[in-house]
């Protein structure tokens, strides 16, 4: 089995699920707290290069809810910088297995991570928001 770091947010209803499965997978985790992470520039781009920012940052954020940040209006590396600055903003879980620097649960090189999990659990739309899935570009749990 994987040792497995996982970068979440510390009390994320979704998050919880979603070590569960891993740890029932058989893997050990070592998790981490996005929020209070060091993040350096190139650690981020490990996980988000090659993506939009719309892909990479999270939908649930409060200054993306109100509208304060327009993902879809902002250059990469524009976006990059806030997510560096403001780490709320960078859509999790961030997960470093064998190598592999993956953004989001359905990545699909997650899952040969995940065991027996009955994909038609949701571990991703967040409960306290309707319809906003973290996987997609449309959302991201908190």
């Amino acid at each position: 089995m994987a040792n497995i770091i996982f970068y979440e947010k510390p009390g994320c209803i979704n998050g919880e699920k979603q070590k569960a499965i891993l740890r029932a997978a058989g893997h050990s985790l070592n998790c981490r707290d996005i929020l209070n992470f060091p993040w350096k520039r190139e650690k981020l781009l490990a996980f988000v290069m090659g993506k939009n920012p719309a892909e990479m940052m999270n939908h649930t954020a409060p200054a993306i809810k109100s509208g304060e940040i327009v993902p879809k209006q902002l250059t990469f590396n524009e976006a990059v910088g806030m997510m560096l600055q403001n780490p709320i903003l960078i859509k999790r879980p961030l997960v470093e297995v064998n190598g592999m620097n993956i953004q989001g649960f359905m990545d699909v090189r997650l899952k040969p991570y995940l065991g027996d999990w009955d994909d038609s659990v949701d571990v991703v739309t967040c409960p306290n928001l309707q319809n906003l899935s973290c996987d997609e570009q449309k959302g991201e749990h908190r």
